[in-house]
């Protein structure tokens, strides 16, 4: 694709006609459900040089030290093109990329926006993120961009650049722009459209937690004042310039609990709307919402309809990324912590299915992150996880509730920890030796995970099935959920008349072989449950004397995850 065009400066020049003879993706029929979506930092995956895989042997460590990992390293989008086959050839449907447009110098993450109408020179170009859609699009990907709506970058300082904190809602004087041309579009140089109250110093108190400043970003006005309309109707026009220009699927927005539910909802639909126009009919509009879950239905779905001066009704974010999840399954996978708060999670999601619809099953669920708010001390899942862990972990995600994502490094079981988030980003480039990269399809933590997201692809049940904590028992008769640190997991998808039973065992060093309750309607004494992962052969299904109780009996070695089905396949 080529885009010939002048470099646009103000939002006035935004023209949202659909391109000239260009057809919109639209030719997916998959749910948002359906998805496993692949999240990556432009600036970490890949750069332009044709590299190798490092090993063959296993899993690896990331590229980069703690002095480079503070830096830009290379990335580009151009580098993300050529090795779609290696997330494509994973099983991942979609494609979250960080933030594009252009930063701060200082910035390789790209939440720091200092112009809103450019793709970072250092990633590449607009026709670049135009031509990694297309090329992901035939390959049936669609692609997420991660967007900012809550603050632009350091474009601007306080009086004698010093810090400023916020303090019972204070209005501080501005000092002054950083350059004489930045931000862009030029309307957001004016200081009116800023809170100018300083850095936030409790992201749970409101107002400060909307009106502050993120360290040294700056918030916009995101009120019901003009000031803050008109920055919504920017940013509004600026995404859906976007959605025309490289046909983007989906946004991912950042901050959302620092933004009010109907500036959100707004956004949000008047977006949609303009995916429509364009025949684009699945746009996907999920948020990170750190928070607890009652938030959530604040901002999803037909719950945040409001009544705005054109009396029209707004619909808000599609999904919300589950950090109650987040926060609870690494360590019970690990086997350091005790399931219940996990049974828990998993018994809320499903009540929430029952209130709010379609929405309910449709958080995007991740066991990985780059952003780990509230830690001082940040390290991946793999950190301190066996390769059978970190499989069963996005087993996990793959086979419950919700739409899992996968956090770039994961599949080829990066272990990066330390003070800082930096040290959370490796590289999948080395940086000393042009020739290696750590895109290996020969891993086993890679082609497991491969295993079992084609399995999921092609089961109705894992991806649209009702699911079910299994109670266990030792001896047939007392069943009950597990409890302790060390133990076997089970849960069921079930839809209609078909049962998918997967199981995981916690510990590191001991079997565990336990009755795991099943569905007694459909599953007569004498059926067969079929082994799809992690074992082969077929098992009987059992019941108590009474009759009441039917179950099928299972033995697992240490850290060991498996699938099966009822399904006569």
């Amino acid at each position: 694709m080529t885009i010939n065009e002048p470099a646009i400066t103000s939002i006035k020049a935004i023209d949202l006609s659909p391109r000239p003879g260009k057809i919109y993706w639209t030719k997916t029929n998959r749910e948002w459900r359906e998805e496993f979506i692949y999240f990556l930092l432009v600036d970490r995956f890949h750069d332009d040089l044709d590299r190798n895989p490092s090993n063959t042997n296993g899993r690896q460590n990331g590229f980069g030290d703690a002095e480079a990992l503070q830096k830009i390293c290379g990335g580009t989008l151009k580098g993300i093109t050529n090795h779609l086959d290696y997330i494509r050839d994973l099983g991942c449907t979609a494609l979250w990329l960080s933030p594009v447009f252009e930063n701060n110098l200082a910035s390789y993450h790209g939440y720091a926006i200092q112009d809103f109408l450019n793709i970072d020179p250092r990633f590449g170009t607009k026709e670049d993120l135009a031509n990694l859609v297309d090329a992901a699009h035939a390959m049936d990907i669609r692609v997420f961009l991660d967007i900012v709506l809550h603050h632009s970058g350091d474009n601007w300082f306080y009086p004698q650049d010093q810090n400023y904190y916020y303090y019972e809602g204070a209005v501080f004087p501005f000092g002054g722009w950083r350059t004489d041309s930045k931000p862009l579009p030029i309307e957001l140089r004016n200081p009116e459209l800023y809170w100018k109250k300083g850095q936030i110093r409790n992201f749970d108190s409101y107002p400060e937690t909307r009106e502050g400043d993120f360290l040294s970003l700056k918030s916009f006005k995101n009120d019901t004042s003009p000031e803050a309309l008109y920055v919504q109707q920017m940013l509004t026009k600026i995404h859906c310039y976007w959605i025309k220009e490289a046909d983007i699927d989906g946004f991912r927005i950042d901050a959302v609990k620092h933004m009010g539910e109907e500036y959100i909802s707004q956004f949000c639909s008047h977006v949609r709307e303009y995916a429509y126009k364009l025949g684009k009919r699945n746009f996907f509009l999920f948020g990170e919402l750190v928070g607890p879950e009652e938030m959530y239905n604040k901002y999803i779905g037909p719950k945040t309809s409001v009544v705005v001066e054109d009396k029209a009704i707004y619909f808000g974010l599609n999904s919300v990324l589950d950090f109650p999840l987040y926060h609870i399954l690494a360590d019970v996978i690990k086997g350091i912590a005790t399931p219940d708060s996990l049974i828990d999670r998993y018994e809320s999601l499903r009540k929430n299915a029952l209130n709010r619809g379609e929405f309910g099953e449709f958080l995007v669920t991740f066991i990985d992150n780059h952003d780990q708010v509230g830690q001082i001390f940040k390290k991946r899942f793999g950190n301190g996880a066996t390769e059978n862990q970190i499989i069963a972990g996005i087993g996990c995600l793959l086979c419950a509730l919700g739409t899992p994502c996968i956090y770039y490094g994961t599949e080829q079981g990066f272990n990066g920890a330390g003070q800082g988030d930096f040290n959370i980003r490796e590289a999948m480039f080395s940086m000393q030796d042009y020739h290696l990269n750590a895109l290996n399809k020969s891993n086993r933590i890679y082609k497991e995970i491969a295993f079992i997201a084609a399995l999921r692809k092609e089961s109705p049940v894992l991806k649209f099935g009702r699911m079910y904590m299994r109670e266990l028992s030792d001896d047939g008769q007392n069943f009950h959920l597990p409890i302790y640190k060390k133990c076997l997991l089970a849960f069921s998808r079930v839809l209609y008349d078909e049962e998918i039973v997967v199981a995981y065992n916690s510990s590191l060093s001991d079997q565990d072989e336990e009755y795991i309750l099943v569905d007694p309607l459909l599953n007569p004494e004498g059926n067969k449950f079929k082994f799809l992962y992690g074992q082969s052969g077929h098992i009987s299904v059992l019941r108590n004397e009474e009759g009441n109780r039917h179950f099928i009996k299972l033995k697992l070695e240490p850290s060991q995850f498996v699938i099966l089905t009822n399904s006569a396949l």
